[in-house]
């Protein structure tokens, strides 16, 4: 359990949310759904280059999102916690639910497109 005020939590929350809310960081995490991959296997499951899929699991691995291992010559990656299979999980149920809104929403939009508001 965490035990931090509600403001902090709240923050650290929304940290949280803007690391998922990468669409290459997402996209490494989505691949490894299925289970272990090494960087060569989520580079061909995501169709991303190699050196950005690095950076981006670097920065997984610093917020304790996925957790690597050395196997031989190989370094596989695994998500740190089964919780984030479920957290991905349950935002495809919830995107089901309300993809016409998130759709139609204007106001991230502008985020996506680099600028901030």
């Amino acid at each position: 359990m965490l035990l931090v005020a509600a403001p902090e939590r709240t923050r650290l929350t929304a940290k949280l949310f803007r690391g998922l809310a990468d669409p290459t960081r997402l996209a490494i995490l989505e691949a490894l759904r299925d289970g272990p991959r090494s960087v060569g296997e989520i580079v061909a499951a995501t169709g991303l280059g190699q050196p950005n899929v690095s950076n981006h699991l670097a920065c997984l691995r610093d917020c304790g999102l996925v957790v690597s291992e050395r196997q031989g010559r190989r370094v596989v990656v695994r998500t740190s916690d089964p919780r984030v299979d479920d957290l991905l999980m349950l935002a495809e149920e919830l995107l089901a639910d309300v993809a016409h809104g998130v759709y139609a929403c204007t106001r991230y939009a502008a985020e996506e497109d680099g600028a901030r508001g």
